[in-house]
């Protein structure tokens, strides 16, 4: 019995063999890859780097074409055009401390009232909020983000300058009347329109931003650092302020620096709320101003060619080289903490 079966096996391995070459000819011939591992990674390699280049050459480029824009100003004024207060264009007298002023208080002011309400908006929603209300509570806060600086612009204008004036202004300035240097702080039309009105619209505005960021680095602190404090007895506060921002602190400075760029460059609604005053009556939070972004906006498309563009062109280079000496102290105060950390350990 064992010999047809021997043999039937080996005629079906036989025939089944000679099906499996059969179909294995009308295979299609297996494809090779177009790059090899090597290849692949260098060209990865030179795209990455070839993207690196291609934002420095962009940011070299749009630095050159602000000093050559520039230099007609640069030529005539100097340094002197950041101390001089003059912006006359009928005399082609110009000077831009009136703009850097109205720029560093109102995003002084924009942060001022911003971080703190950031802070406590992602303290909520990571430590405090009921799950049912953190997923609508920040999408509402981050819809915040989409809504058109133009619109909070004319809200500002029509809406918030009224009640500010009518509701802050007015009273601060009957109760301080007559106080040397608090009566002079809040001097100035009542009308709502002025540094801190654009300051508390520019907090509004970079709220979202600075809220989102510190949400997300509260949310990846390890639960164990936080239940290790809580089990020590520590209370909210202490467990926010001792674990989870210390531990956080470079995603929570890049989200305040993320809101200061904002700041600095936001132009539609700073134009509409500050007053574009150019001059330095008084140092007064409610005094009408202008800041270099309003500046820009009102009058670069009727700026003729000459010292009055350049001039203007001179306030956007003052404003790249702000923004450069921020991130640059940023960094900074981000490297010493970090060894200051070191030290303690």
């Amino acid at each position: 019995m064992s010999i047809p079966l021997t043999v039937h096996s080996t005629l079906s391995s036989s025939s089944g063999g000679a099906a499996g070459a059969s179909a294995r000819k009308h295979l299609p011939p297996a494809r090779r890859p177009l790059l090899s591992g090597t290849m692949a990674d260098r060209l990865f390699g030179w795209l990455a780097r070839a993207a690196a280049l291609l934002t420095l050459a962009l940011l070299i480029g749009i630095l050159t074409s602000l000093v050559i824009g520039a230099w007609p100003a640069l030529e005539r004024y100097g340094l002197g055009f950041l101390t001089s207060s003059v912006w006359d264009p009928v005399q082609n007298e110009y000077g831009g401390l009136v703009m850097i002023y109205g720029t560093l208080a109102t995003s002084f002011i924009a942060l001022l009232i911003a971080v703190p309400v950031s802070f406590g908006i992602a303290l909520f929603l990571t430590e405090l909020s009921p799950a049912w209300l953190k997923r609508p509570l920040g999408t509402a806060i981050e819809l915040l983000a989409a809504v058109p600086s133009i619109v909070y612009g004319m809200w500002g204008l029509m809406v918030f300058g009224p009640i500010l004036a009518q509701y802050v202004q007015q009273p601060l300035q009957s109760w301080f009347s007559g106080i040397p240097y608090l009566g002079a702080f809040v001097s100035g039309p009542p009308v709502g329109i002025g540094l801190l009105a654009a300051g508390i619209i520019l907090a509004i505005m970079i709220i979202p931003f600075i809220a989102a960021v510190m949400r997300d680095v509260f949310e990846v602190t390890p639960a164990l650092l936080k239940e290790s404090a809580y089990g020590l007895g520590a209370t909210t506060w202490e467990v926010m302020w001792k674990v989870v921002l210390p531990y956080t602190k470079t995603g929570v400075l890049g989200g305040i620096m993320l809101g200061l760029g904002r700041a600095l460059g936001e132009t539609m609604a700073v134009t509409f709320v500050i007053g574009n005053m150019n001059q330095l009556n008084s140092l007064s939070i409610f005094e009408a101003a202008n800041s270099i972004t309003s500046a820009l906006a009102n009058e670069f498309a009727e700026a003729g060619e000459g010292l009055h563009q350049a001039s203007l062109i001179y306030l956007g280079l003052v404003l790249f080289f702000i923004t450069f000496v921020v991130l640059t102290l940023s960094k900074i105060l981000l490297n010493r903490l970090q060894k200051g950390e070191g030290s303690r350990a």
